[in-house]
């Protein structure tokens, strides 16, 4: 495929597309749960509330909490989606997600939103860069960015199936929508959305669409640009 082929369909939050996901998700599987740390708003969980009242876990602002009892959760068999900011789901709570999860190997779903710089007018106290370098050191923890509102909803539906703990990092910006919800999904693989010859650029999460447009600038200019989507950080 070549860059200028790629179609913006419309725009639209990363965040919506968790939002949608999970529900999809406890439709097909009824031992999906959803935790979140008083920001159920925030993370577009209005409509799993709505028609998953009994397994939705309002734990408030208590992330640790939230990661204590997520954890737990799993021994029973649930699939417990914990949801708030990236920075309170990993900086604020690392020693509980290290213990409790990751060195034993728990199915918890850490679902992250607000990534980055994305949630700017709060300030540094709500924005965090180092999350991603931060899970990928924990053993057995799988890391996943997709690039916009589609691949974040088949994200959000694949981590139901895919055993073991999973960081799954999103944002709040409405985002342009440049993937097919039928493009192929699978976790660990990169997606080439382009052939190029003379450069290639590897980007993740709202980067990729950014990677594009710095694409087709290369390509205006005759260098033969490749780009490849690299949803899944680790494995």
């Amino acid at each position: 495929m070549a860059l200028k082929d790629i179609q913006v369909t419309g725009n639209k939050d990363t965040r919506s597309g968790f939002g949608d996901g999970i529900v999809e998700a406890a439709r097909n599987n009824e031992n999906v749960v959803a935790l979140t740390a008083d920001l159920a708003g925030s993370l577009k969980l209005n409509q799993f509330m709505k028609e998953f009242p009994e397994r939705f876990i309002q734990c408030g602002i208590a992330e640790a909490n939230m990661m204590g009892i997520a954890a737990g959760l799993t021994i029973g068999g649930k699939i417990p989606y914990t949801t708030t900011f990236a920075n309170f789901s990993t900086g604020r709570v690392y020693d509980q997600i290290r213990q409790s999860i990751a060195y034993s190997g728990k199915n918890v779903k850490i679902c992250a939103s607000h990534a980055g710089l994305t949630l700017g007018e709060d300030g540094a106290t709500h924005q965090i860069l180092e999350d991603i370098g931060l899970m990928k050191m924990l053993p057995g923890m799988t890391v996943i960015v997709p690039a916009d509102y589609n691949q974040t909803k088949q994200a959000t539906m694949a981590i139901a199936n895919y055993e073991g703990p999973v960081y799954l990092r999103f944002g709040r910006p409405v985002w342009p929508i440049f993937t097919k919800p039928e493009d192929e999904f699978v976790i660990g693989k990169a997606q080439k959305l382009s052939d190029g010859t003379g450069v290639t650029i590897f980007a993740c999460g709202h980067m990729v669409w950014n990677a594009v447009q710095a694409g087709i600038a290369l390509e205006e200019k005759g260098i033969s640009v490749e780009v490849i989507n690299i949803h899944t950080i680790k494995p």
